[in-house]
Order: C-alpha cells, then structure tokens, then sequence
C-alpha cells in the first residue's frame, strides 16, 4: 500500500510540474510588450508528448493495480463483491464527458466558441456527476457491511476507484481552467492565442479519453466479466 501511495505521489508531481510548463492560465491577447520579447508558444507536439508521458507513467499504475487485483483474487480469504447498478450510471456518465469534449475540439478547430463552451460546460457537469456516482457506490456499499479491511476485495474496489478518482480530480483543475479560458476569450482573438486554446482544448480531450478507457478496464475487471481471460493468462504463467 506504501509502495503505490509513493508511486501515486510521484505521478502527481510529474503532472503537476506538466502542467505549470503548460501556461493553461495564460491570456496571450491582453499581454503587451515587444513582440520580440513575447513568451513562446507552446509546441504542440512537445505538449502532447509530455501529456503522453504522463499517461504512460499512470497507465503503468493502472497496469500494476490489475495485475495485484487478478493475482489476488484468486486467494482463499478472496469474497466478491456485489457491484452497485450506479456503478453503470457512473459510467454512461463518464462515456458523455468523452464524447463532450471531442465535440468541444471539434468546435474550438471550427472557431465555434459558443459551442465550444457548451461543450466544456457539459464535460465539467458529467465529469462531476461521475464522481459523485462514485461516492453513492462507495456509501451503497458500506452501507451494506463491505466497508472492512479483512476483505481484500473491499480494499481493492475502494482502491482502484479512489486512485481513478483522484486522476479524475486532477483533470478537472485542467478542465476547468481550460473552461475559464474559453469564457473569457473575446471576439477578436488573435490566433495565437485561439491555437493555444485549441491545444488546451484537446489536451484535455485525450486525458479524458483516457481515464474513459481505464475505467472501462476497471469496471469490466469489477464486473467479473474478465474472470475467464485472467484464469487462462494464470494458467500460462504457470
């Protein structure tokens, strides 16, 4: 537990530190000065590759978590659980922030802002609703008498949602100051500042992405519905 709570610690650094180079607050078009004295913009594609970067290092997170997860669940003391019907709901939700925010790049590559803030706006609200699905799935199931450590199960549903959650809270610091962004763009945005929007934009969209394709792991792995592949792969190891 140690080991992955420094490991996580780690990760949060690192994005941190990604995204204080990003300049995600930054309105170029009320700057002034000598044009030549002007910041540079950032790269996208050393944008990008930082973002990549970090979804390599948490996707090895992810990639550990599971493995613990398949490895233990085949012990004696394993009891599983029975999953909340929100957790379903929690995903749809999540599904609908994706989809949001590819719709939120496509608006902001067609200089579309009105769009493009609705689009933000219902990102925000799904990304939101889903976290809080997860703590009505967290509340259900304590409810329920599962909130106990001698349950490895209970532990590891509470930990690999907590940890995706986290990542979720993470992406909405950047959501939302991608948001603020876009509602204070004025009419005549110059285009350096509508590229580093756009970029903002579909930075945002790929860590989205992302988290969607995690948790559609998770949520399978939780579902049980991944239990024949796990025994086949336990079975070639040994």
């Amino acid at each position: 537990m140690g080991v992955v709570l420094l490991f996580l610690a780690v990760v949060a650094t690192f994005a941190g530190w990604w995204l204080s180079h990003q300049r995600l607050t930054a309105k170029p078009w009320l700057e002034v000065g000598v044009i030549g004295d002007a910041p540079e913009p950032t790269s996208p594609k050393t944008a990008k590759l930082g973002l990549g970067t970090f979804l390599v290092v948490a996707g090895s997170l992810f990639a550990l978590l599971v493995s613990a997860y398949a490895m233990r669940m085949g012990m004696a003391d394993w009891r599983a659980l029975p999953m909340p019907t929100v957790l379903w709901f929690s995903g749809g939700l999540l599904i609908l922030a994706s989809v949001a925010l590819h719709m939120a790049v496509v608006a902001a590559r067609c200089d579309e802002p009105g769009h493009l803030r609705s689009s933000l706006l219902a990102a925000g609200v799904c990304s939101l609703a889903f976290l809080g699905a997860q703590l009505a799935a967290w509340r259900e199931l304590a409810a329920a008498g599962y909130f106990t450590p001698a349950n490895p199960a209970s532990a590891f549903f509470y930990l690999v949602t907590a940890i995706h959650g986290a990542h979720m809270l993470g992406g909405l610091i950047a959501l939302g100051r991608t948001s603020a962004k876009a509602f204070a763009v004025p009419k005549d945005i110059a285009p350096q500042a509508a590229a580093e929007l756009t970029l903002s934009v579909e930075l945002c969209a790929i860590y989205w992405h992302f988290l969607l394709l995690v948790w559609l792991v998770l949520f399978s792995l939780l579902m049980r519905w991944t239990d024949d592949i796990i025994e086949i792969c336990r079975g070639l190891l040994t």
